[in-house]
């Protein structure tokens, strides 16, 4: 048995994936381990290692509404700043650095991420790319459920939103989402099966578990997956919005478009073949991708596919109190998600330094 501990709100945690990058070379700096070393107590639960020592993850707490992840957001991103200036260091948020070489990254000191990357061999060496994973409470495991297997449907649309990861070990990929691309060379990752109730999880979980596949569901890197012990539901297939506010914005639109699904009837079995197009469509051209929807098969620009979902989130927003957030969401659908920013700023400098330089000084405005 799998216990799933119940949030009885819709509440939100978030976790970013940070790049520390040298202010100097703006290349990624291997110092995750000096600076975790500084962290006060009061921050120790918020700030923690990933998986090579050029990253640093920042968790939020347990937070009721998005106005309450801005600030919580905010709070550790100052501190950690601070931290980071005795090593002349910056934060950057995008999914992938422009430039820096994967084999040249430090392997965290951590026994999970050591197993892991013996494992992976060549495939975890190039994987040195930045997600944003996003949880909401849920009440029950069977919502739980219910949310995963619809959500599969949006996870493209998210994925279009929030691509900023043009660019790998110097080259343009081609693609406004590489990471996606590198994630779904690890065992276990990409769209996840439809699930028919949660006691198909726990035997498929268990039977995992049993074969020797996985240690634990934190092995299951799927881009959306029910968390037990958080009791959430937790959206992984996103890159990192390249600014505060457009970060903040998608944390609402998840909220307010899990809270939907819990009172919409479940969605019926999808193709996977379906959804795995859809997103590399997303992947692959960003908000200029084209969408199938899954149940009545009609073709759609990605664009139409996301008006459509701003308008089926719009009523929980407004009761959830995040409809200003709107305004973000369509200002992304309208400009361009942070993969077109860093092409745009080096198609003008030729330089990806510029790139980052540009990136950093831009991410609160």
């Amino acid at each position: 048995m799998i216990k799933f501990n119940s949030s009885s709100e819709p509440t939100i945690g978030v976790e970013i994936e940070l790049q520390l990058v040298d202010n100097k070379d703006l290349n990624l700096n291997n110092i995750s381990k000096k600076v975790l070393a500084e962290v006060k107590k009061e921050f120790s639960d918020n700030i923690k290692c990933e998986l090579i020592e050029s990253m640093i993850e920042i968790n939020t707490n347990i937070c009721s509404n998005t106005e309450e992840v801005e600030k919580d957001i905010k709070k550790t991103l100052t501190y950690l700043s601070e931290i980071l200036k005795d090593y002349k260091t910056e934060i950057n948020c995008t999914s992938l650095h422009p430039f820096a070489i994967g084999k040249k990254q430090i392997i965290t000191e951590n026994l999970r991420y050591k197993r892991i990357m013996k494992d992976l061999q060549m495939v975890g060496k190039r994987f040195i790319s930045q997600g944003l994973h996003i949880h909401i409470g849920i009440n029950d495991p069977e919502d739980a459920i219910k949310v995963n297997n619809a959500l599969r449907i949006y996870l493209p649309l998210l994925l279009a939103l929030t691509t900023s990861s043009p660019f790998f070990e110097g080259e343009d990929t081609g693609l406004h989402s590489y990471r996606t691309k590198l994630f779904e060379a690890l065992p276990l990752a990409g769209m996840p099966d439809y699930l028919t109730n949660w006691n198909h999880f726990e035997k498929l979980t268990e039977q995992l578990e049993g074969a020797g596949i996985i240690r634990s569901v934190k092995d299951l890197w799927w881009d959306v997956r029910p968390h037990p012990g958080f009791g959430t539901v937790e959206i992984r297939v996103c890159d990192i919005p390249t600014t505060f506010k457009e970060i903040i914005a998608i944390v609402a639109l998840i909220q307010a478009l899990v809270v939907t699904l819990i009172n919409k009837e479940p969605y019926p079995d999808t193709h996977i073949q379906i959804l795995q197009s859809n997103k590399w469509q997303a992947a692959r051209y960003g908000l200029e991708g084209v969408h199938v929807d899954p149940i009545n098969f009609q073709k759609i620009s990605i664009k139409k596919a996301i008006e459509n979902l701003f308008l089926l989130v719009q009523p929980t927003m407004s009761s959830l109190g995040s409809e200003k957030y709107l305004d973000n969401l369509e200002e992304i659908l309208n400009s361009s998600t942070g993969s077109t920013t860093q092409r745009k700023l080096y198609n003008k400098s030729k330089d990806f330094k510029n790139v980052i330089r540009a990136l950093i000084e831009q991410f609160y405005q």
